[in-house]
This record gives C-alpha cells, sequence and structure tokens, in this order.
C-alpha cells in the first residue's frame, strides 16, 4: 500500500521523504484519536464524580449547574435532571432538621436562591475565592447581599464550604424583596418558580399577617385542626360499626382486634390529615418546626399505642393456644415473650420519633457510653433479677398457679416476670419476691407433690374398753381403705399412748389429690366418717378433765355397771365402715356440699341459663 502512494518516477530520496512524511501522518491520526478516546473516558467511566464543596467557589459552581439542570429537567420532563435539586439542596447547610424538613425546606430554599441570584448578578467564578491561597476563607458574602458561603467546622461535613443557615432560612424573604425583578441577561433564567395557586385566590383582607403569620394561614390552621378531629370522629364511626359486623361472626378474634385499635387509630388518621395540612399551608421558620414537631410526636404517640395494644392481643391469643399443650414452659414464656415485645415497641417508637424530630440518636446513644459505668452499678440489681428469672425458667422449680413456700413468702404463683415473682398469699395479698432472691432460695414446692400427708390423734375417754378400741381401730383402718382418694399402700392407725386424760389414737395416712380444695374436702369426709364410727361404737371423745371416780361406799353397792361385751357386734360395726360396707360413707352422707363444688355447679347452671 506504502509503494503505491509513491510515484514510479524519481529519486530514492524523494521516496524516502514520501514514506517519511506517510508514517508521521498515520502516527499523528492514531496518536490523537487515543487522546480524545483518553479525555472522554474519565466523564463516561466515573457516574460518582464527587459533588465538589471544598471553596466558595466550588460550591457556588456546583449549586448552580444543579440548578440549570433542574430548570432543563423540569421543561424537558427529563426526571434524572429533576432529581438535580437534590445536589443543590447538598450545597446547603440545613442544621439540624429532620428528614422530611430537609426535603421540603432544602428544596424551596435552593429554587428561592436560584430565582434571586438570577435576578441580581450574573456569576463570575474567577471573581469568588478558592483554595489555592495559604489563608483560606472562613466565609464569603455575594457581592451587595446577604447570601453567605460559610465553612463548615465540625460534625460530618467539617471543611466544606455550603450556604450558610442563615441564608437558607431567609431565602424566601431574599425572593419576594427581588420577585418584581426581571432576570438578568446570560443568567440562568431562574428555576422555573411558580406562584401557589393558593395564593393567588386568597382576598386581600387574608395576606395581611399576625405574629409574622399570615392570616389564611391562621385560618387554615384552625380549619385543619377541625378536619382532622372530623376525620377522628369518621373513623369511630367506622370502627363502631365494624364492631356490629365482627359480633355477628363466629370467631371472636376479629371482635378483640376492633376493640384493639378502636381508640389509637383516629388518632393516626387525625395525625396524617394535620401534617398534611402544615406543608399544604405552607408555613415556615419556627411554625413549621413547632407544628412539625407537635403533630409528629401525635403520631409517633398513637402508633406506639396502637401497635403496643395489639401486642396483648396477640399475647392472650398465645396463651390461649398454649393452654391447650401439656408443658407449662411456654405458659410461662408466652408472658414474658408479650412484655419483652411491649418494651421494645416503645423504646423503638421513642427512638424513631426522636430521630423524625432531627435528634441524632446514635450520639445520643453513645454518650450515654461517658455514664456507663455508674449505669452498670446502678443497674447492678436490675441485672441479677434478669439473670435470676432466666434460671427460674431454665431449672423451673415452680410454676404459675404452684402452692410455694420461699423463706417468709408462702402462696399461689401468679407471674413470673423479668424482674420479680408476683405470689399470691392466703390473705389474698401479694408478694413481690426480686428472681435474684427466688434464684438463690430453698424453695418449697407444695404445689408438686404427689400425696398430701394426714397425721392426727384422737384422744378415747378412759373407761374405753379395750375391745371397742381395737374395734374403732379396724373401723378407722376400714374408713382409710373405703376413701378412694387414699394412699393403700402406706398408712398407720394405733393406738399411740395413755396421754393425760385420753386414750390417743394416731392417724397417719396420705391423700393423692389434685389441690388443695379437695385435700380438705377428703380430710372432713374422714374425719365425718371416724365421727360417725364412734357414735356407732359407743366410744366417746375425751377433753381435758378430771373426773373423780367412786367406786363404793359404805354400805352401798358398786356404782360402776359391768357391761357385757359382744366381740361379734363390735367387729360387724367396725367391718360395716370399710369398702362396700353398710355403714360406709366414704364422701359423706351428701347433708353438706363443699364450697368450690357449690361454686363450680352455680357457675354451670348460670352458663347454661345464659346459653
Amino acid at each position: 500500500m506504502v509503494k503505491s502512494l509513491i510515484p514510479a518516477f524519481g529519486s530514492t530520496n524523494t521516496k524516502q521523504r514520501y514514506l517519511a512524511v506517510y508514517i508521521d501522518a498515520t502516527i499523528r491520526r492514531r496518536v490523537l484519536g487515543l487522546a480524545a478516546i483518553i479525555l472522554v473516558l474519565p466523564a463516561v467511566a466515573n457516574p460518582l464524580a464527587p459533588l465538589k464543596l471544598d471553596s466558595p467557589r466550588d460550591t457556588m459552581r456546583s449549586f448552580m449547574d444543579a440548578m440549570n439542570d433542574f430548570k432543563t429537567g423540569v421543561q424537558t420532563g427529563d426526571e434524572s435532571k429533576q432529581k438535580r435539586i437534590d445536589d443543590a439542596v447538598r450545597c446547603l447547610n440545613l442544621g439540624d432538621m429532620s428528614f422530611v424538613l430537609r426535603i421540603d425546606k432544602g428544596r424551596s430554599a435552593a429554587i428561592f436562591l436560584k430565582e434571586v441570584v438570577d435576578r441580581i448578578i450574573v456569576v463570575d467564578y474567577s471573581k469568588i475565592p478558592d483554595l489555592s491561597g495559604d489563608d483560606p476563607p472562613l466565609r464569603w458574602r455575594l457581592k451587595n447581599t446577604e447570601i453567605v458561603i460559610a465553612r463548615i467546622d465540625a460534625g460530618d461535613f467539617a471543611g466544606e464550604y455550603r450556604f450558610s443557615l442563615d441564608t437558607v432560612e431567609r431565602a424566601q424573604e431574599f425572593y419576594e424583596k427581588v420577585a418584581h425583578m426581571p432576570y438578568l441577561p446570560k443568567s440562568g433564567g431562574g428555576a422555573s418558580y411558580k406562584k401557589p395557586w393558593l395564593e393567588d385566590a386568597i382576598p386581600e383582607w387574608a395576606l395581611g399577617k399576625t405574629f409574622s403569620v399570615n392570616n389564611w394561614q391562621w385560618i387554615g390552621l384552625f380549619c385543619a385542626i377541625l378536619l382532622g378531629l372530623i376525620v377522628k370522629k369518621i373513623i369511630e364511626i367506622v370502627i363502631h360499626w365494624l364492631k356490629k359486623y365482627t359480633s355477628r361472626t363466629a370467631a371472636e378474634w376479629d371482635d378483640k382486634i376492633i376493640q384493639t385499635i378502636d381508640r389509637p387509630i383516629g388518632l393516626v388518621g387525625a395525625s396524617a390529615c394535620w401534617f398534611s395540612a402544615v406543608y399544604l399551608l405552607r408555613f415556615d421558620g419556627t411554625l413549621l418546626v413547632v407544628l412539625t414537631s407537635v403533630v409528629q410526636i401525635v403520631f409517633s404517640i398513637s402508633m406506639i399505642w396502637l401497635f403496643y395494644r395489639l401486642i396483648d392481643t396477640l399475647t392472650e391469643y398465645m396463651l390461649n393456644v398454649t393452654a391447650k399443650t401439656d408443658t407449662s414452659l411456654d405458659d410461662q414464656l408466652v408472658p414474658l415473650f408479650g412484655k419483652a415485645l411491649r418494651i421494645f415497641v416503645v423504646i423503638f417508637g421513642v427512638l424513631v420519633m426522636f430521630q423524625n424530630l432531627g435528634i441524632n440518636v446514635l450520639s445520643v446513644l453513645a454518650g450515654l457510653g461517658l455514664g456507663g459505668l455508674a449505669f452498670a452499678l446502678a443497674a447492678r440489681d436490675t441485672c441479677a433479677n434478669l439473670f435470676g428469672s432466666i434460671m427460674i425458667l431454665l431449672d423451673r422449680p415452680f410454676n404459675i398457679g404452684d402452692w410455694i413456700i420461699a423463706g417468709s413468702a408462702e402462696g399461689s404463683v401468679e407471674e413470673i416476670g423479668f424482674r420479680s415473682t408476683q405470689i399470691r398469699t392466703f390473705y389474698n395479698s401479694v408478694i413481690s419476691v426480686p428472681n435474684s432472691v427466688l434464684a438463690n432460695a430453698n424453695i418449697d414446692n407444695m404445689g408438686r407433690r404427689e400425696f398430701r400427708r394426714i397425721k392426727t390423734f384422737f384422744g378415747l375417754k378412759y373407761d374405753t374398753p379395750a375391745e371397742k378400741m381395737e374395734a374403732f381401730l379396724e373401723g378407722v383402718r376400714n374408713i382409710v381403705e373405703a376413701n378412694p382418694y387414699t394412699r393403700k399402700d402406706y398408712y398407720h392407725v394405733v393406738f399411740n399412748r395413755y396421754a393425760d386424760s385420753s386414750l390417743e389414737v394416731m392417724l397417719y395416712c396420705f391423700l393423692k389429690v389434685p389441690d388443695w380444695s379437695t385435700e380438705l374436702v377428703q380430710r372432713q369426709n374422714i374425719y365425718l366418717e371416724i365421727l360417725r364410727l364412734a357414735e356407732a361404737l359407743g366410744v366417746g371423745f375425751a377433753f381435758p378433765t378430771q373426773t373423780l371416780h367412786m367406786e363404793t361406799f359404805p354400805g352401798k353397792d358398786c356404782l360402776m355397771d359391768k357391761h357385757e361385751i359382744d366381740s361379734k357386734a363390735l367387729t360387724d360395726t367396725a367391718t360395716g365402715f370399710g369398702p362396700g360396707g353398710a355403714n360406709a360413707k366414704p364422701g359423706g352422707l351428701g347433708i353438706f356440699q363443699p364450697p368450690h363444688e357449690a361454686n363450680r355447679v352455680a357457675r354451670g347452671n348460670s352458663d347454661d341459663d345464659s346459653g
């Protein structure tokens, strides 16, 4: 190809000269092409180019470029260019505003500032200082204005130059002063700002101000409060209608859920209405911050209240489910789970509320670390009780409903909490025992007894014959055998000793009963049987007395009657109190009805009547 470009005639030097020119031209074209590629690549390959805020000049250029792109995006409908307003907002110092306020206030301020700048000056970036000098400026003010770009010296944005907080706060004020002025030639032509239609529709008398706030805004605020209360009432009416509907269904949980959300859901709707009204009425400055903060607090509290009550309903549902299981561990864990979930909802809700109010929650929590040692010392007992509750759940020395004796506390366990255990005493009072104490205490769990002991003594009169004494012992033994709740493989009925005023008989046996009420009734039935046995045998019970017996008087016969003992009759009487005997009444005669059984029958009858 090279040879084809060289003339067929000419000297060798001429050929060499043509060849050198061709090679040089080829190399130049390739070098220039490579250079062009190198110059283009950085703009294409680096879509994450940082927003330059390193000097007043960089900040002003970044702001103006972003707002010019935003205006182009508004005019052409290009959403990607419209999002450039967020880059302009990053050039503003918004202080500690909440996230919602940053979006609204930042975008409004950026638009107003762009409108102001394009009306008063054509920016010459060469006259704005950069960091080329030895002493970088702390702040820079736009000529003949109060628009200031200042350096941030602390926080996450330390070292950056941004439009000052005062400039941002007064952006709308600056715009109102220059709104009548035209755009300067060769400026960006503003930011396509249009006056809200609401302000054009407001009559002249409402444009006046009271306490630096437009009269129409005060009227709108009153109407917004009234509208929020109306929304709350409408929601309550709807909930009331839903209650009537769910009451007709067979399920119960829809009724409970509707009842749970009844009160807080209306407040949620009202606060949402108020939140929208605050921005529609175009409040600004301190009043905007105050109103927004109040609405956010009301909304956060209502949401916390709503979820708190829903957790109560969820806990109740889980308790009903676990009540059908065989194990009692889940019955104890569900209340703890519900309590932990409620605490989590409250803490999380409060933190979210603080975050929305513009408070840096992470910095607050980090600041608590300064007092961590003091807090740990103060919470030592709380931590001990928490670990005590964990040990109680793991070791399970008792369950809810058990009758326990722990030190001076005795009663039925009602609740096992994070800090303490509630014990209902037999005086119907409640004792709160710290779990750290219970974890280290000797606990006598009376509720886990398989058998309930009866140990009692009967004192018979000293004039009781030996035959009747033996018949009485046999009768008591038969009574124990006949009772369906007594332990048959181990019990004792013995003539124990000669007491001061009686012949002492000891009864030592065990009852296998499910609860204390049944124990009391069966103990009573045994005692009644023994009382009837004594009457049938003609045996009397002694009490502490002293009796003077005169066997004979001078000239008188012996006063003590000598009765003949019918051993067979005594044996038949004692046997009659055994299982299936004619005299056996192990359940009583039916005259007396135990209180707990009478209450159960009454409840059953009332339930039947209600059905």
